[in-house]
């Protein structure tokens, strides 16, 4: 790990934007790029398969202590996630593997289980990091953070066309009702809870096209000499 690498932190709530934002970045800049809510999701996978119980918090730990994932890039370009050598891209994308994230990721013993696991990803040339607490606490000296929000209708109706489009069977209502439920949750819980950094550049794109976005974005970057 490069102590000097810069980071580009991008938080906020599911949904927003940011992991769009922080691919697009990342792939501009030519820098690494942490999907650090991947790491939870994978833990809440790896619960499932092991037949560990979300609430169980010791046993929960043990597997974040020694979570066996493994990332690759696919000839499309699609990020792929393994646990244990077992392909779990699809399954820690689905509400379920959101859910699973979001509640083993109140675990203050989980999250200090995976913290040392996320700054490892901090190389030269530079750093995107996209999660919920990025700017806070795992890159609290970041030269340049974001946080990017929207109202959880837009979220939840956003959500519903990927779904849609992958051809799954969903409920606006339901997913609505799941995004309220996470945001208290993320938001709430002691360890680590989902809130922007004091020194970071709020975006709002409940009404912005994902390119107005990026583009606020690239400006900011330039503003702060990271190109």
């Amino acid at each position: 790990m490069s102590m000097s690498a810069p980071v580009i932190t991008v938080d906020g709530p599911s949904g927003a934007g940011k992991g769009t934002i922080s691919h697009m970045l990342a792939d501009t800049l030519g820098w690494h790029f942490l999907d650090s809510g991947a790491l939870y999701r994978v833990t809440g996978q790896a619960c499932l398969i092991e037949g560990v119980s979300w609430d169980d918090q010791p046993a929960v730990t043990e597997i974040a202590r020694h979570l066996d994932v493994s990332f690759s890039a696919a000839a499309s370009g699609e990020i792929l996630v393994a646990y244990k050598g077992q392909d779990v891209s699809r399954a820690i994308r689905t509400e379920e593997g959101g859910r699973g994230a979001s509640t083993v990721a109140a675990i203050v013993t989980v999250r200090e289980a995976l913290l040392s696991r996320q700054r490892e990803f901090r190389r030269a040339p530079g750093l995107v990091a996209d999660g919920r607490d990025m700017g806070t606490v795992v890159f609290p000296s970041a030269p340049l953070k974001f946080f990017l929000t929207a109202s959880a209708e837009e979220r939840a109706e956003r959500r519903y066309k990927q779904l849609i489009a992958k051809g799954e069977n969903v409920s606006l209502p339901r997913l609505l009702e799941d995004i309220q439920e996470r945001d208290e949750r993320d938001s709430s819980r002691e360890a680590s809870p989902l809130i922007a950094a004091e020194d970071a550049i709020i975006i709002d794109s409940t009404a912005s096209p994902i390119a107005e976005v990026f583009q606020l974005a690239m400006r900011k970057v330039e503003e702060k000499g990271l190109i």
